[in-house]
């Protein structure tokens, strides 16, 4: 079992920055990929930014790259996504989510349903 928690939400202008944190508990996060969701009003939950534990490997959605970025902690179990330029159209309820078989390398892991461990989401709202 994984424990996921996000945190780091909150309300911005367009432009700023934001950094979202998401504390693992319950095992280490070896052979785990970890995957940052972002889920608007209406609209379907989507990946935007990855990473392979082990390797630190990142990957991300084209509505993201070179804005977010997706980094990892070893020592805390924590995985973090800082944000740049943030517009409007970022303003979502953020996960953080986890998975053995959301092989990024592979081209898996860009799908939700790839992902067996979920936190409950921060919300970030981004005005203009």
């Amino acid at each position: 079992q994984v424990q996921l928690a996000e945190s780091g939400g909150g309300l911005v202008q367009a432009g700023s920055s934001l950094r979202l944190s998401c504390a693992a508990s319950g095992r280490a996060l070896n052979s785990y990929t970890m995957g940052w969701f972002r889920q608007a009003p209406g609209k379907e939950r989507e990946f935007i930014a990855g990473i392979l534990w082990n390797s630190g490997s990142q990957y991300y959605a084209n509505s993201v790259k070179g804005r977010f970025t997706i980094a990892r902690d070893n020592a805390k179990n924590t995985v973090y996504v800082q944000m740049n330029s943030l517009k409007p159209e970022d303003t979502a309820l953020y996960f953080c989510a986890a998975g053995r078989r959301a092989h990024l390398d592979l081209g898996l892991g860009y799908s939700r349903h790839e992902y067996d461990y979920w936190g409950q989401g921060t919300q970030v709202i981004v005005s203009s």
